[in-house]
């Protein structure tokens, strides 16, 4: 692989600190984790054939992943002990049973509706939708063209807002 860091320092880190700015990030954080972004790409270049084909997504995920992590290490609070009298002053934050009854049909549905997808199909939105992969991460680990997996997952998606509309 030989990617020429300059050039794509100087294309895309404009671009990635903006689309960390609008993620949530100070403009410290966004140029920190932009920076990051381009010393992680240079230690540890992609070992799947998709991320060589892209490297501004493949740097784009970099910099997402990052920020996620920064976030979740941040956002680690200190536990702090309560009596048990002050448990009775916490407000109560469980759905009522009308609402929570609602969206256990809703997930009912869902389960249905996925259950009732061609097995490929499933596969397909499962690994997009549920572990996030790209359109291209869902093609290669299938076996099959992006075009292909994109509508197996645009298909998945129609038949569980079909099934979501018919309740």
């Amino acid at each position: 692989m030989s990617w020429d860091l300059n050039r794509l320092f100087r294309l895309h880190a404009r671009e990635i600190t903006g689309a960390l700015r609008l993620r949530g990030a100070s403009r410290d954080l966004a140029e920190d984790l932009m920076q990051d972004a381009f010393l992680r790409l240079l230690s540890a270049p992609p070992r799947r054939a998709e991320g060589r084909d892209n490297p501004r997504g493949y740097l784009f995920r970099i910099a997402r992943n990052l920020l996620i992590d920064r976030v979740r290490r941040e956002g680690r609070l200190p536990v702090i002990g309560l009596d048990l009298t002050d448990l009775g002053q916490l407000p109560d934050t469980a759905p009522n049973p009308e609402a929570a009854l609602y969206q256990q049909e809703r997930l009912d549905r869902i389960a249905a509706a996925l259950a009732e997808m061609p097995e490929r199909t499933r596969h397909a939105f499962a690994l997009h939708r549920l572990h996030g992969a790209t359109m291209a991460e869902v093609a290669a680990e299938m076996g099959i063209s992006t075009s292909r997996a994109w509508g197996l997952i645009h298909e998945a998606y129609r038949h569980l807002r079909a099934c979501l509309h018919e309740g």
